[in-house]
């Protein structure tokens, strides 16, 4: 088998649905990204001569810095991003991708024409993670009753397993095998049904609320404190996020504790009068109005835990207040990926009605 033949099975296959035309708009790119799975929509002319590429990143540096979902692609594309040709070797692509530090490098042929995709994930295995995730699953659904009289939420079912299974699935796909779940209402059914986590080949510890300690205060109960930054999730949120660009998101930014925001949109059913006194100076139909909310899943530096007091409710919000008093840096990651927060019976029916339609 020669080089060549040898690196054709590392690129993408996958990758031709990476390809987006210049035209597309921020809405279009984001679309690819999630249908392809690559983290990278490659921006074509017509004769698929690259122009630029979109990643995870140039999405949501350009949401942060306020550009509509409507805006071009190339509002936020990299014109001059690092290629390579179907000619380099494996090793060479390992290490190029290694010394530049990213996940994804487009293949071009002599005319710049796009032809594949390497994919770091494809070229080495995605690495263990030795960082703890914290899943909060001690809440009593009471929005979802009667699904929760008898079973606790983070158990309620969709697409044939509990909602706390995909999170452990997603996770560990992304590398991670340590998890401890804060449990509360009903634990012992969670407990009954994950054990040990060695069905999933991962490890589960417990800690036990005697009382709801809100979306942060069950972490001060944790026996060892850890020795390296750690996830916490909520344990009723639905999401397509790597967990693991997560925490290197949070590393790259020196942040004492990092919260994943969605951009929220909703369009006002009026058209606005803009107003000076009583004078009419302008008029805006049906805007709309865009912000990050709270997504539910955060990074923490082990020094955050120092906030918080043992059996004492806290919330995350009022966590990251504290540090940000105390002067500690605290950032929020933009994400794009499909993410729905479970909590309400409008919200369970929806997605169960959404499973049955795909299936």
């Amino acid at each position: 088998m020669t080089e060549v033949t040898r690196l054709s099975e590392t690129l993408s296959s996958q990758w031709e649905k990476a390809l987006v035309p210049e035209s597309a708009t921020l809405t279009d790119a984001i679309r690819c990204l999630n249908e392809a799975k690559t983290q990278i929509a490659l921006v074509v002319a017509a004769d698929r001569v690259l122009v630029g590429t979109v990643t995870d990143g140039d999405i949501r540096r350009g949401l942060l810095r306020g550009v509509s979902m409507e805006s071009p692609a190339a509002s936020v594309m990299q014109r001059s991003p690092l290629v390579v040709t179907q000619q380099v070797s494996r090793e060479a692509v390992f290490q190029l991708m290694q010394a530049n530090r990213i996940h994804q490098l487009p293949v071009v042929d002599a005319e710049r024409r796009a032809v594949g995709l390497h994919l770091w994930h494809d070229l080495a295995a995605t690495p263990k993670r030795d960082n703890q995730m914290v899943i909060m699953a001690g809440g009593k659904g009471t929005r979802l009753r009667p699904h929760t009289d008898n079973c606790p939420k983070p158990l309620l079912p969709v697409s044939g397993k509990p909602m706390l299974e995909h999170i452990i699935e997603r996770a560990k796909s992304n590398g991670f095998h340590r998890f401890v779940f804060s449990v509360h209402y009903l634990g012992h059914m969670i407990e009954e049904y994950f054990g040990d986590g060695a069905r999933w080949d991962v490890n589960i510890e417990y800690l036990y609320e005697s009382e709801p300690l809100g979306t942060a205060g069950a972490i001060a109960l944790l026996r060892d404190r850890p020795e390296s930054a750690f996830l916490v999730s909520n344990g009723d949120v639905l999401t397509d996020i790597n967990y693991g660009d997560l925490l290197d998101f949070h590393l790259r930014h020196g942040s004492t504790a990092t919260m994943a925001a969605r951009l929220y949109e909703w369009q006002h059913p009026f058209g606005v009068i803009q107003t000076k006194g009583v004078d009419i100076v302008g008029f805006e139909e049906k805007p709309v109005l865009r912000n990050h909310i709270n997504a539910g899943i955060y990074v923490l530096e082990p020094q955050a835990i120092e906030l918080l007091q043992a059996g004492v409710p806290c919330d995350m919000p009022t966590l990251f207040g504290r540090l940000q008093e105390r002067g500690r840096r605290t950032i929020v990651y933009p994400m794009h990926e499909p993410w729905l927060d479970v909590g309400r019976t409008d919200d369970y029916l929806a997605i169960q009605s959404s499973v049955r339609k795909d299936q």
